[in-house]
């Protein structure tokens, strides 16, 4: 693990929406978007310099559309120039792979990749091997970087076994997901097994679902890690108490711990020479 004096500049990236919650769950939860662009506008100024896209539809189920992204891309362009779009290709609800791949077509700078099926309360992220490889393929042919979702061990090594055999390209770069339900719980030992199973040279980001998140983050930020933080993950701010959950607040806690701990926040830039998505440069 890297000392804290040696790391990178901190990766915030914003998960500001997701495909579940609603707005009679938590009112902060951005729906259209415009809502959507004013959230990462606020949290951009904040220092998120990468931002993970759900697309929704008026009445708040998830959607799929490249027209809907397209507009979510437009507007979240307009107020935050410099920022990173991942964009989500989530199988979960979603199993047409044609479907999934509509956003690739907008040319994000990164797009998710589950390398595994997962199995959620009530809904399934059905992810074959073939479905994987496809996603892949498709997106190193368009130049877009996958962001690797990592839920269990085996995805990693599924992960490496994908650059192997010249579906990924080395750097990788890995978000962990843990305590959800069906998937690695979120105890600090998960995180630290998860982290050294990933080879020198590769980047990664953590966050913890639900009341994990916190704690989650402010280890990866120890760890020298990168993080993922927003409504898409937390519900609530303070889960003892049910205060609902901001996603300007809880970016701001974020910064805070950061800089209690002597972590600089990185710049969209920054991130971009860290995530080696500007040519010509890597780790």
């Amino acid at each position: 693990m890297t000392e804290i004096s040696k790391s990178e500049p901190l990766i915030i990236q914003l998960a500001p929406t997701g495909m579940i919650l609603q707005k009679s769950d938590n009112p902060s939860v951005p729906i259209s978007p415009d809502e959507i662009a004013a959230d990462v506008s606020q949290c951009y100024k904040l220092g998120v310099s990468v931002v993970h896209v759900h697309a929704r539809h008026k009445d708040g189920t998830s959607g799929f559309e490249r027209e809907i992204y397209e507009e979510i891309f437009e507007k979240i362009r307009k107020k935050c120039p410099e920022i990173i779009i991942c964009a989500s290709t989530s199988g979960r609800g979603v199993q047409d792979m044609e479907n999934r791949c509509q956003v690739l077509d907008l040319m994000p700078e990164m797009a998710t990749l589950t390398v595994g099926t997962v199995n959620f309360v009530g809904q399934r992220s059905n992810n074959t091997f073939d479905s994987v490889k496809d996603l892949a393929d498709r997106m190193g042919k368009l130049g877009i970087k996958p962001e690797i979702e990592i839920f269990e061990r085996g995805f990693i090594n599924t992960a490496l076994y994908l650059a192997k055999k010249g579906h990924l390209t080395y750097p990788l770069h890995f978000n962990l997901l843990l305590g959800s339900l069906g998937s690695i719980p979120a105890e600090l030992r998960d995180l630290v097994y998860l982290v050294d199973s990933i080879p020198e040279g590769n980047t990664w980001g953590a966050t913890g679902i639900g009341r994990f998140q916190i704690g989650i983050n402010a280890a990866a930020i120890i760890m020298g890690g990168h993080v993922r933080v927003g409504l898409e993950d937390a519900l609530y701010y303070h889960q003892a108490t049910r205060e609902l959950a901001t996603n300007e607040n809880l970016i701001k806690r974020v910064v805070r711990i950061a800089g209690e701990v002597g972590r600089e926040i990185a710049t969209p830039k920054e991130a971009r020479r860290i995530l080696s998505l500007t040519p010509g440069e890597s780790l």
